[in-house]
């Protein structure tokens, strides 16, 4: 039995300040802890050292603790997942792996452990254990949930079903290192991982260099997980059916001695020499794993462990911490003393956290750096004439796109409905669809730079992961579907925000909005989207783009193709429209939020505000029929309405890249004052906000209401009151 000590003394180190239980007497500590495993100017272990194993299970108990110390300080947070798999996340570290990303956000107080053990975190100014436990889960300090402000960590992770995305991400980027990346069980659960990673593997088969940690431990977040009854023969055989050819797994079960019941058990109650076996047996797989998906085999390596193994308690239970849970609570203070180090050991866990892969991870992950990009130069924008023919938007911007792609090797363009039904076969025709068949006719080809699995989450989910590790890339969508990758999207432009480095903006093409899809019904017109995007707005650094005829669409990709650390939505029609504007207008729309295409006089001026392209037709026609009333009429189309707020109105200032420049007053009222105000929008009312709370005129909105089967845009927009006959009848009611 292992005696504790409740103070430090002089000679424990002073980032031990704040831990409260000492052990003392760790058992073979004078065997295998005299001296560090990864002594200086080494990077790993040797995992076949018997000293290599046991200070990987003092490096795991020490994981344990802190985690537990800090959620218990707070008696808040998420100890019990990452408890259960420590063994592998210390494993990947002794060996020299720090590139770790996770799916699981209830990991988060075991990565700032980490973290904090390898000096990382003495970036943010955290030194001490007492400073750890001070900033968990407070603002400017350690959030709840991973997030890219922090040191050393890779990813943000929050909702489940993301995190291989950044993991593959950053191996597509990355050849020549290794990227785990833990998933849990409720993760394997969604529907997203396993199939994003087979449409990955067979567009990328030589791509190998990401590595899922299952952690499998029987529970869920409140109950037992929905794959606890599978057998090993069945889990290995499932993750083998999807296209895995190394799948190693480790079972505490198999090296029990205490007589555990149940499929999952805990290795801490083991003895210390089946502990040691486990541990060895953990050590050994990982390497096994790590040195197969090197090596060109995709791998998952599974960790079977009772969830909350060597904390405060076991199965879901150990999931969260409650009120209860606190530094005081007996049950809290036993687990804490049953995981308790020496001095000593703490000393020797942390030497060998900093010398492992080369350094403290803020210092040597592939996040900590910016990604080298090639000089664009100029993309040879193509300026149509002000009222020459019609042009398609999107297929002007495919064009460029299309330049991008040539002069940028990393750059890539997702899409889960098909280019070619966007206006933008162009790109294909460039670019080339990455499939594992050659085929000219269908522009698809190995290697292509156009990835198209049917699913949204998996579109956006590389695009987003890309631009976040410092690649740019385009994810196309049409707006109806495009709702089904936005998680993972919001979640990135959320990380982007507060990133301690540069990186390219995550651009987003939405095309064929509702106005253009009457005879596909409802089911093709979704533009609620667009509220989604206005309440983001007030982030600080998310900019709809609404460009108007071909050369906007143009100017539009151009400066946003010149941003950093921001979420741009560019959303434009594929029906041919007329071309209203130069470029040098457009430029101005970008600065100023919006431009005034056409001003006629009258005693009295009705301001229509108009977002879209395909919604200026009926407004230029309300204009002519309001002339004929002896009303004047201002057109003003909005192109990036994020300008258009009070600086008071967007968390611009919190921005790592802060963009801070808005309307003035005086613009403001030049550009939109009048004896009445329309809003029109073929999308949602929430995006006209900016204008509306700023206006002191009459005013009112003409917006989408639902969807329905028709033959024309014209007939939609009736449907939605969205004709000329109703804004002339609204505009004179306004002015009285």
């Amino acid at each position: 039995m292992t005696a504790i000590s409740p103070k430090a003394t002089s000679a424990t180190p002073n980032f031990c300040e704040g831990i409260q239980y000492f052990g003392e007497g760790l058992p073979e500590f004078e065997k295998y802890g005299r001296q560090s495993a990864i002594p200086s100017g080494s990077t790993a272990v040797n995992p076949k050292d018997s000293a290599a194993v046991y200070q990987t299970l003092l490096y795991a108990d020490a994981l344990r603790y802190l985690t537990l110390q800090v959620t218990a300080s707070k008696a808040s947070g998420h100890p019990g997942g990452f408890a259960s798999q420590v063994e592998a996340y210390a494993s990947l570290v002794m060996l020299g792996y720090k590139n770790i990303m996770t799916e699981v956000g209830h990991h988060a107080p075991g990565f700032y452990s980490a973290m904090f053990l390898d000096r990382s975190l003495e970036d943010m100014g955290i030194f001490t254990v007492q400073q750890l436990r001070d900033r968990f889960r407070e603002k400017h300090g350690l959030l709840g949930h991973l997030s890219g402000f922090i040191p050393g960590i890779l990813a943000p992770a929050g909702p489940l079903g993301q995190g291989q995305h950044f993991a593959m991400s950053a191996a597509l980027l990355h050849r020549d290192k290794l990227f785990p990346f833990t998933i849990g069980d409720g993760g394997i659960g969604e529907p997203y991982p396993m199939s994003s990673m087979a449409h990955f593997h067979t567009a990328y088969p030589e791509v190998t260099n990401f590595l899922p940690i299952l952690v499998w431990n029987g529970f869920s977040q409140e109950h037992h997980s929905m794959v606890s009854t599978k057998t090993n023969a069945e889990m290995i055989a499932y993750w083998q059916g999807n296209g895995f050819e190394e799948v190693i797994l480790v079972n505490a079960k198999d090296f029990d001695d205490q007589n555990q019941p149940g499929d999952y058990v805990d290795s801490t109650v083991f003895s210390m020499q089946q502990r040691m076996e486990f541990t060895s047996s953990v050590l050994t797989g990982v390497d096994k794993a790590a040195k197969s998906a090197m090596a060109g085999k995709l791998t998952v390596f599974i960790i079977k462990q009772l969830k909350g193994a060597g904390v405060h308690a076991r199965g879901a239970k150990s999931h969260n911490l409650y009120p209860k849970d606190t530094l005081d609570a007996p049950h809290i203070i036993s687990a804490l003393q049953g995981r308790a180090l020496s001095a000593e050991a703490w000393e020797l866990v942390r030497t060998n956290a900093e010398n492992a892969g080369g350094g403290r991870a803020s210092k040597t992950v592939v996040t900590e750096f910016e990604l080298a990009l090639p000089e664009l130069g100029e993309l040879g924008l193509e300026e149509y004439a002000v009222g020459g023919d019609a042009k398609v938007s999107t297929t002007a911007m495919g064009r460029l796109v299309g330049i991008v792609g040539q002069k940028d090797k990393n750059f890539i363009v997702t899409n889960a409905d098909g280019n070619e039904a966007s206006g933008i076969a162009n790109i294909n025709q460039a670019l080339k669809i990455n499939h594992p068949v050659k085929d000219d006719l269908y522009n698809q080809a190995p290697g292509g730079k156009v990835y198209e699995p049917l699913s949204e989450d998996a579109c956006a989910g590389l695009a987003v992961g890309l631009a976040l590790m410092g690649a740019r890339t385009l994810w196309c969508s049409y707006e109806s579907f495009a709702i089904n990758g936005l998680p993972i999207w919001q979640t990135v432009t959320q990380a982007m925000a507060e990133l301690r480095r540069q990186t390219p903006s995550t651009i987003t093409l939405f095309t064929a909005g509702a106005l253009e899809q009457g005879r596909n019904g409802w089911t093709h017109q979704r533009p609620e989207i667009e509220a989604y995007f206005a309440s983001m707005m007030r982030n600080g650094n998310i900019f709809p783009l609404f460009p108007l005829d071909a050369n906007s669409i143009q100017v539009c990709y151009d400066w946003a193709l010149k941003t950093k650390n921001k979420g741009i939505v560019i959303t434009a029609s594929k029906s041919p429209l007329a071309i209203r504007t130069t470029f040098e207008q457009n430029r101005q729309g970008l600065e100023d939020g919006a431009i005034v295409l056409q001003e006629t006089p009258g005693e009295k001026k009705v301001v229509f505000a108009v977002i879209g392209d395909m919604t200026l037709i009926p407004v230029y026609e309300a204009a002519k029929l309001l002339q004929q009333e002896g009303i004047g009429t201002r057109i003003v189309s909005v192109i990036n309405p994020r300008r258009l707020y009070r600086s008071s109105d967007v968390a611009w200032d919190t921005c790592s890249e802060a963009d801070g420049d808005f309307l003035s007053d005086g613009k403001f009222a030049e550009m939109f004052g009048g004896d009445a105000l329309i809003g029109v929008t073929g999308g949602a009312p929430a995006m006209l906000e900016p204008i509306m709370l700023r206006s002191n005129s009459q005013r009112d909105t003409f917006a989408w209401k639902r969807g329905e089967t028709t033959a024309s845009a014209g007939e939609l927009m009736a449907f939605n009151g969205l004709t000329a006959e109703a804004l002339v009848k609204r505009g004179i009611e306004l002015v009285g």
